[in-house]
């Protein structure tokens, strides 16, 4: 049965956050299980969190895990078009994994030829991915039912009609209304684009499954759809979040017996699954804060990417978390910068081409002895690399400036390049995304509290395995697979 080509699935939302990335993930899992090769695909998607593919080139984290989920590697064509926001109204477009330019919102939706350009784009990415997977496992975006957008939209069912997919639609239980939100939703289709939904998941259903056996038939027959399934909230398996909303509740605060380490909270923050194997290490406390007592109280202090250093940087001396951070760092506390944040500890970055904005110069927290020139030219790319000497270590790298100095290197890659900054045991900074994810790297920057806990830290790599295996098991429990492959098998 594994060698039967399946149509494409696209799981559509009724809105925003209602859990399409998770349940696209539990599915390119199972259909691996059950012995296909599916591969994630999202047209577009607007994400601060990225990812660098083997080639070099960037994608939205969100398939970077599908793919991960998948048994494959990543590529481009999983996310040919990807929007990182740098403002409320403008972002950087980023085709086929390389940057080509920042646009405003209105720009960007407006019907012209440049929205076919990108269109043909996605589509062409869509054909090369089918001819090599089976079957594509499809994302859309935030609401089905966005009216006003309906003519422009790339990534929604006009993306499913053309890859001729069968569209679940996705739907939130736990913010309420999901009786209106998905009739409304279905509703709101044209004939041609109804035909295509072909069922309903509940996600983030809370309580009894029982007591929602009647609203299952309510819902079937008020959208004369089947629900596929009703799939219980979970907090207890661990997946990358796709966007920082996610971090809302992580903002707790220091404890006693473990290592806190506070993860700055920026407006513009990036890639923060840079810290998901040490939020779970055991020896840690880990929280996101930009309240100054907060800091105050950390053993380790990081500064994470930005979308945007100087704005970021500009503010944290504005709110006082500039100060903070430098004041803990005076009484003993480490810090880490990591892409962005590596930026900020330097002693200035200058912005000369104007890449993010008006300010052409700002002075860093002067912890590095390094200056950033911000560069038109993005650097996306695997690497692997020692860390101050350790073995075996890998990450990605997702940046547009040049820092320079005359400081000892943090890391040597594997072509003896040395590269980020170290200072002392407790200042030091990297461009490297994942460093986190190397047990070798978290081992040395917990070793000077040794004292407060004794347990080591776990593989990264067998973790995320074991959770999307887990993630699958919950999913495949509450959905009627055998239904699924049969709408996926025909050609009506």
């Amino acid at each position: 049965m594994a060698d039967a080509k399946l149509h494409p699935v696209m799981l559509a939302g009724t809105g925003s956050d209602v859990g399409k990335s998770v349940i696209a993930t539990a599915l390119c899992r199972i259909f691996r299980q059950d012995g296909y090769s599916p591969a994630p695909f999202k047209a577009q998607n607007m994400a601060l969190n990225s990812y660098a593919t083997p080639d070099g080139l960037e994608i939205g984290r969100a398939q970077a895990v599908q793919a991960e989920a998948a048994g494959i590697p990543c590529h481009t064509d999983m996310n040919p078009l990807l929007l990182k926001p740098s403002s409320d109204h403008t972002s950087q477009v980023v085709l086929n994994g390389k940057p080509v330019g920042n646009m405003g919102a209105y720009d960007y939706f407006r019907k012209d030829e440049g929205r076919e350009v990108l269109r043909r784009e996605v589509h062409a990415a869509f054909d090369r991915l089918s001819s090599r997977y089976n079957p594509i496992v499809m994302e859309g975006a935030g609401s089905i039912s966005e009216l006003n957008l309906r003519d422009t939209d790339l990534v929604n069912l006009p993306m499913a009609r053309y890859a001729g997919a069968k569209v679940i639609l996705v739907a939130d239980i736990d913010r309420g209304g999901v009786f209106a939100s998905a009739y409304g939703s279905i509703a709101l289709q044209t004939p041609e684009d109804k035909k295509l939904i072909k069922g309903i998941i509940v996600n983030k259903f809370r309580g009894d499954l029982r007591l929602f056996e009647e609203g299952r038939k309510i819902l079937e027959d008020i959208c004369q759809v089947p629900v596929l399934g009703v799939v219980p909230y979970f907090k207890d398996i661990h997946i990358d979040e796709e966007d920082s909303m996610e971090l809302a509740g992580k903002q707790h605060s220091a404890v006693s017996g473990r290592v806190n380490v506070a993860v700055i909270l920026l407006r513009h923050i990036s890639n923060f699954t840079d810290f998901g194997m040490l939020e779970r290490d055991p020896r840690v406390n880990l929280y996101y804060t930009n309240n100054v007592e907060e800091i105050g109280k950390a053993d380790i202090i990081i500064l994470p990417g930005t979308k945007s250093t100087i704005d970021d940087l500009y503010e944290i001396r504005r709110n006082g978390v500039a100060e903070a951070v430098l004041r803990a760092h005076k009484d003993g506390t480490t810090v880490l910068g990591i892409c962005g944040g590596y930026q900020m500890m330097g002693m200035s970055v200058d912005d000369p081409m104007g890449v993010e904005g008006s300010v052409r110069r700002i002075p860093g927290l002067g912890l590095l002895p390094v200056d950033t020139v911000m560069e038109g030219t993005k650097v996306t790319r695997q690497v692997t690399f020692h860390f101050r000497g350790l073995e075996g270590c890998t990450g990605y790298e997702i940046h547009m400036g040049r820092t320079e100095g005359k400081c000892s290197a943090l890391n040597t890659f594997s072509d003896g390049t040395a590269e980020g900054c170290f200072a002392d045991e407790r200042t030091m900074g990297t461009y490297i995304h994942g460093i986190l994810d190397n047990p070798q790297v978290i081992d040395s920057l917990l070793a000077p509290f040794a004292g407060k806990r004794d347990t080591v830290a776990t593989g990264y790599f067998e973790f995320k395995q074991q959770q999307y295996d887990l993630l699958a098991d919950h999913v495949r429990r509450q959905l009627n697979m055998p239904l699924l492959y049969k709408i996926m098998s025909q050609d009506d």
